[in-house]
């Protein structure tokens, strides 16, 4: 029979808590392959078993499977009996097609009560293989190796191992509501999150009608894609143009940018009570702008009750552009929009403040009078499976 065997390395590690791990990424599992022709997904002993309806298309899955937070590997393999005999009987039929001058036998024996050790299962399956195939036996850089799995019941063999993304099943570490630009960092920072088992709510700030709605539509186009590691996605559009007219006009220049910036984490933290979410993700670097000193971080953050998560705050430019590639999101990133950043921005913004300095220039400001203009506006999208949008109601109407 054909199926999938997925392994896991991180959740083996969670003791008393590893069902529920395990129960989650199979759950997950079942929502990446959803139409992709897998017909059950069942735990086994250190792995979960997905199998396969005849036309279940392997390159189809093999990409879907590629982005579950949680997999750390898998196989398209071939289930047989406890029988080695039956095994060799169908590593043949197998291999009938298979050209390969060199090959080796890898196996790996989880039930212990099968009456031969793994090196003895290598010696006695390598030996048919090299007598049906006349190749040559290469421990080290073998053209085909055959891998076997013996379980309770049940063995496996497969030919390849693919990568999976590691981390943790999305789901398992709660909720967080990701702040969205259009840019490169944040989609990063989401999916870092996203990896270490988190469900991310997304807010995008924009300033239609100030400027054009392109960092709308590239926002919804960033969140399609990072909805496919996370299978069902909600996006926040907050307008925050007047409330950043409102800011211009009452607030210093070199202070306005910093203020922006703590207006967006406390609209943020609105929305996060709404959804039940437990703290806040952000793109920021280290030193990377003028926002992003350490001082401005701190008083930015001083404007938060919930944690404010920053997964790239020690990672330069390189190793973040590199990430967004990995994961498609780059070449949506580097896209020209208009976003809210580019709205009343100074040409002058202090790389240095402190709370006091920023609490007394937000004296002049209504902040509660401000947020709820911004969620006056807002829109809701929710994107399903395939990338769908399912509703775009304002919030306002919706609550």
């Amino acid at each position: 029979m054909r199926c999938v065997l997925i392994r896991y390395h991180e959740i083996a590690l969670k003791g008393k808590n590893r069902p529920a791990f395990i129960h989650k990424l199979k759950d997950n599992l079942i929502l990446a392959a959803q139409g992709l022709g897998v017909s059950k997904a069942e735990v086994l002993m250190g792995r979960i078993m997905l199998s396969l309806d005849e036309n279940a298309s392997w390159p189809r899955l093999k990409e879907a499977l590629s982005r579950v937070p949680g997999v750390a590997n898998y196989s398209l393999a071939f289930k047989t009996d406890l029988n080695l005999e039956e095994l060799k009987r169908q590593v043949k039929i197998k291999l009938t097609d298979v050209k390969f001058d060199s090959f080796r036998v890898r196996a790996s024996r989880a039930y212990k009560d099968f009456p031969l050790t793994s090196p003895e299962i290598d010696r006695e399956v390598g030996a048919f293989i090299k007598e049906f195939s006349k190749a040559r036996v290469d421990l080290k850089k073998a053209d085909l190796t055959v891998f076997i799995e013996i379980l309770p019941k049940m063995a496996f063999f497969y030919f390849q191992k693919e990568p999976g993304p590691g981390g943790l099943p999305v789901g398992i570490s709660g909720k967080v509501v990701g702040l969205m630009s259009g840019g490169i960092d944040s989609p990063v920072a989401a999916y870092r999150m996203i990896k270490r088992g988190c469900r991310v709510v997304f807010v995008h700030f924009h300033a239609y009608p100030f400027l054009d709605n392109t960092s709308q539509k590239k926002a919804r186009e960033l969140v399609e894609i990072l909805n496919r590691y996370q299978y069902s996605s909600r996006l926040y559009l907050v307008p925050l143009g007047e409330p950043q007219r409102q800011v211009s006009v009452q607030v210093r220049a070199p202070y306005r940018v910093v203020v922006y910036r703590r207006l967006m984490v406390r609209i943020g933290e609105a929305i996060a009570r709404r959804e039940g979410a437990q703290g806040l993700v952000t793109g920021d670097s280290l030193g990377q702008v003028a926002s992003q000193t350490l001082e401005n971080l701190t008083v930015i953050e001083e404007a938060a009750s919930l944690p404010l998560i920053r997964p790239l705050i020690g990672m330069d430019k390189q190793e973040i552009i590199g990430e967004a590639q990995m994961i498609g999101t780059y070449s949506t990133s580097i896209i020209p929009d208009q976003d809210c950043c580019q709205l009343f921005v100074p040409k002058n913004v202090a790389t240095y403040t402190s709370v006091e300095e920023i609490t007394e220039a937000e004296k002049a400001l209504d902040i509660d009078k401000l947020i709820a203009m911004a969620l006056e506006g807002t829109k809701l999208v929710r994107i399903g499976p395939g990338g769908e949008r399912l509703s775009s109601p304002r919030v306002a109407e919706s609550s």
